[in-house]
């Protein structure tokens, strides 16, 4: 009973620090106050000790990993999520960005699994016969912190298509508004001041701005190494789980509607990787890639267990 209590206080002390820690890196990409940032920095660090403690004292007292069900699989992913962002930090790769991508993400995993989820579905279960064995553990694990690591890398490249689709706007409508002037009265000199300074900008601050070409290279890169981290452990959890599946059932595949959906995962990060790794795709290309996998993803992980089908659907939605 009193390990149960220890877990709901760390659970709650937990959100309730996550939900500032985001607040505190969305205020400092919003306003661009730098010295918030270290403040975010440290409330990660304490966020992810609750939750390792709310891990651990679960995993005492059911006596099993706490990988079994919908809730324990995403409170590990909000620990994942709060990992990847102290290992940034310690790195020194951090910028506002990326803060705001893992703090998110960590904050809306452990929210639908603290307020989304009903009871019932939090508490721990007995695992059934098939999940009681060593591969089950290393595939479950694997796989989730895959999935984390997926779909942080896949969010950066978002946010690089989001702020270079920015920057291309913007030149194309200041860029519109002064050529047409120009054109209708053919004297560059009828452009304002303001228009002609402007133009200027949206064509050369791309290349002159050292800060917002560090942050776009910033997150193509990071999103190449996450990625290429997810893609590595996304085929460990892969294989165990094949030799799991043997075990339990005398398959290595059968084509279970969670495996089919892993395999295309699989192959869309393959073709994320091979056209970084052999075409030397940068930039926009492969983040449009990435993007249709952080979609890939979250249909492979909840998408399946809602339909309730499967050998993957026990313990879970159904």
């Amino acid at each position: 009973m009193i390990l149960i209590t220890l877990e709901h206080i760390s659970a709650h002390v937990s959100f309730s620090l996550i939900s500032v820690v985001t607040l505190i890196y969305w205020v400092t990409l919003v306003y661009q106050i730098e010295e918030l940032g270290s403040s975010g920095g440290k409330g990660m660090i304490v966020t992810f000790a609750c939750i390792t403690g709310l891990l651990v004292t679960r995993s005492f007292y059911s006596g099993h990993l706490p990988l079994s069900n919908l809730y324990e699989s995403f409170m590990f992913l909000s620990w994942s999520s709060s990992l990847i962002h102290i290992l940034i930090e310690v790195r020194g790769q951090y910028t506002r960005w990326l803060g705001v991508i893992t703090a998110t993400s960590a904050m809306l995993t452990h929210g639908f699994a603290t307020l989304g989820l009903p009871e019932k579905m939090q508490q721990s279960a007995m695992l059934v016969p098939a999940l009681q064995s060593h591969w089950s553990m290393m595939h479950v694990s694997m796989i989730l912190l895959s999935y984390a690591t997926l779909l942080c890398g896949s969010l950066s490249s978002i946010s690089y298509l989001i702020i270079t689709f920015q920057i291309n706007r913007k030149i194309v409508l200041i860029a519109n508004n002064s050529f047409l002037r120009f054109f209708l009265t053919n004297k560059i000199w009828y452009l304002h001041d303001q228009e002609k300074k402007d133009l200027q900008d949206a064509f050369y601050s791309p290349l002159t701005n050292y800060r917002q070409c560090q942050l776009t290279y910033q997150l193509d890169h990071w999103s190449y190494r996450v990625i290429g981290i997810g893609f590595s452990l996304l085929t460990i959890g892969i294989l165990s789980g094949a030799v799991w599946a043997n075990e339990a059932w005398g398959s290595y595949w059968s084509w279970d509607p969670k495996e089919t959906w892993a395999l295309i995962t699989w192959t869309i990060y393959a073709i994320y990787l091979h056209t970084r790794i052999n075409r030397g795709w940068e930039g926009e290309k492969p983040a449009i890639v990435a993007s249709l996998g952080f979609f890939i993803v979250w249909i492979c992980y909840l998408g399946v267990d809602l339909l309730g089908i499967g050998l993957h659907s026990y313990g879970w939605l159904v």
